[in-house]
């Protein structure tokens, strides 16, 4: 089971952020290409990141809290979806906070 460290605090946070979208009406999940187009391209930046620290020998993940499932240059899976799970965990919770305090974004 502890090979699952990594995937199951990133379900923690899902489920930590994820209830914000039906009881705030925070629209985030809604808003699913906005989603992406924020998300995406900074994903994209630390994945080269990892590739270049683990090509390197600067960086590394313990074998015994991840899955296993490793995709090109030695990057784990569990390592991608963090990229994307995290930024959709805060940007549902910027969203919960500007719906309760009533706050444009800015972008209305």
């Amino acid at each position: 089971m502890r090979h699952l460290t990594y995937v199951v605090v990133l379900v923690g946070c899902l489920a930590g952020a994820l209830w914000l979208e039906p009881f705030l009406r925070v629209n985030v999940v809604r808003r699913w290409r906005r989603l992406l187009l924020t998300v995406l391209p900074v994903a994209a930046v630390f994945v080269l990141w990892d590739l270049g620290a683990i090509a390197a020998g600067h960086w590394h993940f313990d074998p015994e809290q991840i899955t296993g499932i490793f995709l090109g240059g030695g990057l784990p899976l569990d390592e991608v979806l963090f990229f994307l799970v995290v930024p959709v965990c805060a940007i549902l919770g910027f969203e919960a906070v500007r719906a309760v305090l009533r706050r444009p974004a800015g972008d209305e």
